[in-house]
């Protein structure tokens, strides 16, 4: 591999920083800017024509004539363009494909629009992380990075625009598959390892290839810590084979795609010294330290751990003895937004700095209800007086929550994002966000996202297959179990029984009726990336959810107020709700999903 030299390196790193020093000082002159140029190049776009904001790009009147909005009051334009209108809806550029949010919209991925230049202004901020990190860790240039990255299935709108999730769009771009040598960026995974389709045969591929270059890993990661975990226990299964591989130098039969089997060819060479290493290491009784045994030279797991991530803290502990845990970004598919400027914090301190370049940004002040963030209404008429106003990026102040609102390059206008974002502290001008958690998410075990109504309507509809039984539902909450690998949901019952009773295979019945009943990314985590076990239901004790009650109320809840939570995350809850199961049931098979998008294909 080329040698960069080692100045122009340096210069690049110091150019990194000097732009996040820059653009974070003269935070609220460069929101300015980005705003008269998002609306500088859409003036003539349909969207703003409604709310007659054509040809005026100053932000007392933006915020004065446009609504702050959701998804759905943007479906119709999302739609129009989906099925092929190609006239400027939403954007005064080109919309070259949507990104599929893993955030639902009546139980389905959301569809956001994009350009081609939102690939360079995301390759830009994923050019800050390792100047930033070598700060706290120099010499990562001098070996390579262990990262478990995969492509996810895409479809086409009926007007041909492609549809799929932002890092699938990201890896199969030129940004990526062409990038400039960077000796910080070197990965043990070919490119071709990464963007094969088989979800198999790429995790086996980069597997090993990070087995068989191990004393080159310096550090080791994936998108999510979900996502990595699953590439441990991967090993755990299929270690000896991979063994086999590097002792013989062959690559298992199993692994077929063409392109795959050369890439890795070119790395791997017979050798015994090392699979026996890794023999011994995969055969002893205990797994803890795993990642510092086989890569001895690893110095961080780089892993989302913030949100509902932070369930699966403990695991990587476990098999990292301990090694930092770094978070890098914070992103979505409506948009890129920041990094952390503190990698090597604790995983609970992670704080990101927004990069006011990214887009223009907007915050809706949070309340709090009983522990439970709720974002303040919107009036619906822009022309109440009591219409609120949001705060700026520069004014947001020190510990307050508050919901994210983007105004992106790709044609999303005052967008509540849905992510609840808490101030904690500040990078000269710039505010520094703790991710608090996703807007009314009670369950997620990968990149899934289930929210209370939509767990609502999926568990009405299982309780049906109860009704011949004259048995009925009286309570019921929800755990997001990660114990294991994959995750899985499970729902605690508490039914009130007839007379008749109740077939083990009507409670299977109702597992699966709830999968099916639950949007497309977690029927694709359950069908086609296996990221996600079988929903269980465990039946408890009657009187369970009153003892529930009695806890919380030793606890300080008010008994005016209390209700029976619809999902649980604190351990002494859980224990206490496993300490009166009296059976439990998985669903029997996977629930039904394909790719594409049902109703991209019935979009009137």
């Amino acid at each position: 591999m080329p040698e960069a030299p080692k100045s122009s390196v340096c210069d690049k790193n110091m150019e990194a920083l000097q732009f996040i020093e820059e653009v974070t000082t003269n935070a609220d002159e460069v929101q300015k800017r980005v705003l008269e140029e998002i609306l500088s190049n859409s003036s003539h776009v349909e969207y703003l024509h409604r709310y007659g904001l054509e040809g005026l790009t100053d932000r007392e009147s933006y915020k004065k004539l446009l609504p702050v909005i959701t998804y759905e009051d943007l479906q119709q334009d999302i739609h129009r363009i989906a099925n092929g209108d190609t006239s400027p809806i939403l954007c005064g550029q080109p919309i070259s494909e949507f990104l599929t949010s893993s955030g639902t919209s009546a139980g389905e991925r959301k569809l956001m629009p994009t350009i081609q230049a939102e690939l360079g202004r995301r390759s830009m901020l994923y050019s800050l992380l390792m100047p930033v990190m070598n700060q706290f860790h120099p010499g990562l240039d001098k070996g390579k990075g262990m990262y478990f990255l995969f492509v996810k299935s895409e479809a086409k709108t009926p007007g041909g625009l492609l549809a799929r999730p932002v890092l699938t769009s990201y890896y199969k771009s030129q940004h990526f598959m062409n990038r400039p040598y960077d000796p910080y960026n070197v990965y043990t995974s070919p490119n071709e390892t990464i963007l094969c389709p088989d979800f198999y045969q790429s995790m086996y591929s980069q597997v090993l290839c990070g087995l068989y270059q191990n004393n080159e890993v310096l550090r080791v990661g994936a998108v999510f810590a979900s996502g990595f975990i699953r590439a441990i226990r991967f090993l755990e299964k299929n270690w000896t084979h991979l063994c086999n591989d590097i002792r013989t130098g062959t690559l298992d039969p199993e692994i077929t795609d063409p392109s795959v089997r050369e890439a890795v060819m070119k790395i791997l060479k017979p050798n015994p010294k090392l699979a026996d290493f890794i023999q011994s290491e995969c055969s002893r009784d205990s797994w803890q330290g795993i990642i510092t045994r086989l890569w001895p030279n690893t110095k961080y797991v780089d892993v989302i751990v913030t949100g509902t991530m932070s369930q699966y803290i403990p695991t990587l502990d476990y098999y990292s003895n301990g090694l930092p845990l770094v978070c890098t970004m914070y992103a979505s598919s409506e948009c890129y937004f920041g990094l952390n400027l503190n990698p090597l914090c604790k995983p609970s301190e992670v704080s990101y700095t927004i990069i006011p370049t990214m887009a223009y940004f907007e915050f809706l002040p949070v309340q709090r209800n009983n522990g439970v963030s709720d974002s303040i209404s919107i009036p619906k008429s822009l022309n109440e007086k009591e219409q609120l106003d949001l705060v700026e990026l520069v004014d947001v102040k020190l510990g307050q929550e508050y919901e994210l609102v983007v105004t992106t390059y790709a044609g999303l206008y005052r967008y509540r994002v849905g992510d609840i974002l808490r101030v904690a502290g500040f990078k000269n001008n710039a505010p520094q966000f703790n991710f608090v958690c996703r807007k009314n998410v009670v369950l997620s075990i990968d990149s899934d996202k289930t929210d209370e109504v939509e767990l609502q309507n999926a568990v009405q509809n299982a309780v049906n297959h109860l009704e011949p039984f004259d048995a009925s539902l009286t309570e019921y909450t929800s755990y997001a179990d990660t114990s294991s690998i994959p995750g899985h949901y499970v729902l605690y019952w508490e039914l009130r029984l007839g007379a008749t009773q109740v077939p083990s295979s009507v409670f299977e019945d109702c597992c699966l009726t709830i999968e099916e009943s639950l949007n497309s990314v977690y029927r694709q985590g359950r069908v086609s990336d296996n990221s996600i076990g079988p929903l269980e239901i465990k039946i408890v004790e009657n009187g369970t959810f009153d003892k529930l009650m009695d806890y919380a109320l030793s606890r300080g809840a008010s008994i005016n107020q209390y209700k029976a939570p619809r999902c649980v995350k604190f351990e002494p809850i859980v224990e206490l709700l496993n300490s009166r199961v009296l059976s439990k049931y998985f669903s029997p098979k996977c629930p039904k999903w394909a790719p594409g998008h049902k109703q991209w294909n019935s979009v009137n």
